[in-house]
């Protein structure tokens, strides 16, 4: 038989992949699995933003191969969006590059900089795809952790005294999955000053900046970021449009044209009628997040009951559309097998995102409050 390519041997099938599989196999045998484990917004996106992806569909000149680096109008949205909320100014000719889902950009990003040799931070609990994007790229993926006591702030003083040599990139991710937490302006100067320093290329992922948040931050904000620093962002989260596949990587020309170099090797543009449907959601007013969000503020009290009832620890000003807490016996995988076999309801093990993770569970918001108080009832009477 044909073998797999030696790249694959460091990484596994995606942990959602395969869990989903397990709960359609479950719910396919009648057991009607409450899943709380994914966060896939189930709240549609605006009804402009889907009447002006019907409309440009319906157009006879709207389904040719797009250009790699998105039509003008997104990029000028995408700028003016980082503009009004981030206080960021973005040159929409250069600095601006759309992708097919921030997921995509981390791949390019890392495929890009990143070879046999060179290492990347990857933060510890942290999402899953930066390890693997890292090690596909056959560069070494160099845990840093985070830890509750600090805020979920990596150490800076303490990564300065390791060798650091072979790092070109590091990851980072705020407002923070999946533990909820918050940079402040302080840390992404002191981050910004370590990457200069070590001659590191930053990334922060920020898909969760308007989620139960109102302090909206960009990496980009901090003076001389754009020399050392670049940032993903994503319409998944803050427009629920996670199947729509319309992100963005921001910055640097320079860096912006090297990505591109492979991004347009990969693919062949993003659909017409969905990058104006994009442009419609990002002009939005603020009332569109705040609708948003006091749906999610209900949710997530339920959230939080449910997390009492487990006896769960966890921090109440946490942001973002999941809920993070610790568990009672710091098992976060006997916890959350233990709910799923007996009770149906599916949380997901921090442990996924690192052994940092492992005492604790991720509970979604991307449910309805009946939903979740489903959930609630099953496992209070320990009853399916």
């Amino acid at each position: 038989m044909i073998q797999p390519a030696k790249r694959l041997d460091a990484i596994k099938e995606y942990y959602f992949s395969g869990k989903l599989k397990e709960i359609a196999e479950m719910n396919a045998n009648g057991l009607k699995v409450i899943n709380l484990g994914i966060g896939s917004p189930d709240l549609p996106p605006a009804p402009a933003t889907i009447e002006e992806l019907g409309a440009l569909a319906a157009r006879p000149d709207a389904h040719a191969y797009q250009g790699y680096v998105g039509v003008p109008a997104l990029r000028q949205a995408f700028a003016d969006w980082y503009q009004k909320y981030f206080q960021v100014a973005l040159d929409p000719k250069k600095e601006i590059l759309p992708l097919l889902g921030s997921k995509e950009g981390i791949m390019h990003v890392c495929m890009t900089y990143l070879q046999k040799g060179d290492a990347a931070l990857i933060p510890n609990p942290g999402y899953p795809a930066y390890r693997a994007a890292v090690l596909l790229s056959g560069a070494k993926a160099v845990d840093y952790p985070l830890e509750e006591k600090n805020g979920w702030l990596p150490d800076l003083d303490a990564l300065s005294k390791k060798n650091l040599s072979k790092v070109k990139i590091m990851w980072v991710n705020y407002p923070n999955m999946p533990t909820g937490a918050k940079a402040t302006d302080a840390f992404f100067k002191e981050l910004v000053d370590f990457a200069r320093q070590h001659s590191i290329l930053l990334v922060n992922d920020n898909p969760y900046s308007f989620i139960l948040n109102q302090d909206y931050k960009s990496i980009l904000q901090t003076p001389g970021a754009k020399d050392v620093a670049l940032e993903l962002n994503s319409l998944s989260k803050s427009h629920n449009m996670a199947g729509w596949r319309v992100g963005t990587l921001v910055g640097k020309a320079s860096y912006l044209d090297d990505v591109l170099r492979f991004k347009s090797n990969m693919d062949s543009g993003m659909f017409l009628p969905v990058q104006m449907a994009a442009v419609k959601a990002l002009q939005h007013d603020e009332s569109w997040y705040e609708n948003l969000n006091a749906a999610y503020t209900k949710r997530r009290e339920k959230i939080f009951r449910l997390m009492q009832v487990l006896n769960c620890s966890f921090d109440e000003n946490q942001t973002g559309m999941f809920v993070w807490a610790k568990t009672p016996e710091g098992d976060g995988y006997a916890l959350t097998d233990k709910i799923l076999y007996e009770n149906r309801v599916f949380i997901t093990p921090g442990g996924i995102f690192g052994v940092r993770g492992d005492a604790y569970i991720r509970a979604s918001l991307c449910a309805t409050e009946e939903t979740i108080e489903a959930a609630i009832q099953r496992i209070e009477s320990g009853r399916l």
